[in-house]
């Protein structure tokens, strides 16, 4: 389909059917589940599409495969590229082995090993990655070096027409799937490719849908085009859920976003990871950071769908374990719960001991960083409190204030605090 406005070309319901016959026996056609927890928190019924329970766990696999089935002999034979330092390197490195095609990846090289290795493993020989770089940026320039050289063919992680007519098959799901009406969907969105495909097919088979894009706080670059009415290239954004940091949407993908979601929500990084740590606890649900999106954004809605019913797309689950202290900390540190202080300590003895006179009986010193200045009358120490509750946080700087300690806070320092956190 074409758009006679913005000359672009446009996903089209018949091929997302066609996606949907050729990710046969590929793609998994994952569950809706109702979630229980979150029914009962809301007041709604919350039902999640499990795009984390996919083959390489997120649904990047169904666009890469759509893509690749599209073309023809002769282009498969030059074989096909990617950049990504996530799911879009695995979901191509699955699609090359099904198709037995070869796949060149590049990745920077400051991805961590666990990812390239599950590239690898499920590629097979059909794959070869190279780390180039320490930006995904240097990665994708190597690509196109490439693609420029050898005449292979680009995959594209979400703003090509093929690829986002494979992820429009998630919404063919969710509509075959679901017993009812749909109010609410929420879908992720880095690049958009995946909000565009589903859209696609809700505006046609389900236009009564509200449809809400979901972005990280720190990386609002489909938030950001949308309000300034074009695309822009954000310079510096927060890369904490990496699957959905994105600097700039694609061309085509904003131009779908912007006619066909009803909004795009902001979520804090940190209530990502008071979310994902949540979905563990409750659910034994693992959700990388984009996958927990949605849900994380429910809190923000919760006036509106009571009594509604309401898809969250949990669009992936490759969550690398080495990253769970730093998730900990961030939803700490979020929820007023972790605080950062350097406290100047006078030279004397019993100096401490005062100090620990000012913690209320649930409060636990987790970080402390003392060098003693033998030339100074103050020792500075760096100090992190953990709370039991975020109303504690006031009754703790009143009793160090009325001890007289001397005390610099540092949470909202971010110059001095990216040293800590």
């Amino acid at each position: 389909m074409v758009d006679k406005d913005a000359k672009l070309t446009l996903p089209d319901l018949d091929n997302i059917y066609l996606a949907a016959e050729r990710l046969q026996g590929i793609a998994a056609h994952t569950p809706l589940q109702e979630n229980i927890n979150l029914s009962d928190r809301y007041g709604a019924n919350i039902f999640l599409k499990r795009e984390d329970l996919q083959v390489v766990r997120s649904y990047k696999i169904r666009g890469a495969y759509n893509k690749m089935a599209s073309l023809s002999a002769e282009a498969l034979a030059k074989g096909v590229v990617c950049a990504s330092a996530g799911n879009h390197a695995q979901g191509l490195a699955y699609a090359c082995r099904k198709m037995a095609v070869t796949g060149i990846i590049f990745m920077p090289t400051t991805t961590p090993n666990q990812k390239v290795k599950q590239v690898r493993m499920f590629g097979k020989e059909f794959v070869e990655v190279r780390l180039i770089g320490d930006t995904y940026d240097d990665a994708y320039n190597a690509a196109m070096d490439y693609v420029n050289t050898h005449d292979s063919t680009f995959v594209h992680p979400f703003d090509d027409v093929l690829v986002m007519e494979g992820q429009g098959t998630v919404g063919l799901e969710i509509l075959r799937d679901a017993t009812g009406k749909i109010d609410y969907l929420l879908m992720a969105i880095g690049g958009g490719g995946l909000a565009s495909g589903v859209s696609t097919v809700f505006k046609q088979l389900s236009p009564k849908t509200k449809l809400i894009g979901v972005e990280p706080l720190g990386s609002p670059s489909m938030k950001v085009s949308i309000d300034e009415g074009h695309v822009v290239a954000l310079d510096k954004i927060d890369k904490f859920v990496d699957g959905a940091a994105v600097k700039r949407p694609g061309d085509t993908t904003f131009e779908i976003c912007r006619k066909n979601l009803d909004r795009v929500l902001l979520v804090p990084e940190g209530k990502v990871c008071t979310t994902i740590l949540k979905l563990y606890d409750e659910d034994a649900i693992v959700a990388e950071p984009a996958g927990a999106l949605t849900i994380a954004a429910l809190d923000m809605l919760k006036d509106e769908i009571k009594g509604k019913n309401v898809v969250c797309l949990v669009s992936g689950g490759n969550n690398d374990i080495t990253r769970t202290e730093e998730i900990k900390e961030r939803s700490l540190l979020y929820e007023g719960l972790k605080h950062y202080f350097i406290i100047r300590f006078p030279q004397r003895a019993g100096a401490f001991r005062d100090f620990l006179n000012v913690l209320g009986p649930n409060d636990d010193i987790s970080r402390f960083e003392y060098a003693k200045k033998t030339n100074r009358e103050t020792g500075p120490a760096v100090v992190g409190i953990e709370l039991k509750s975020r109303d504690d946080f006031e009754p703790l700087i009143q009793r160090m204030h009325a001890q007289n300690i001397v005390f610099e806070y540092l949470n909202d320092q971010p110059d001095l605090f990216q040293f800590l956190v």
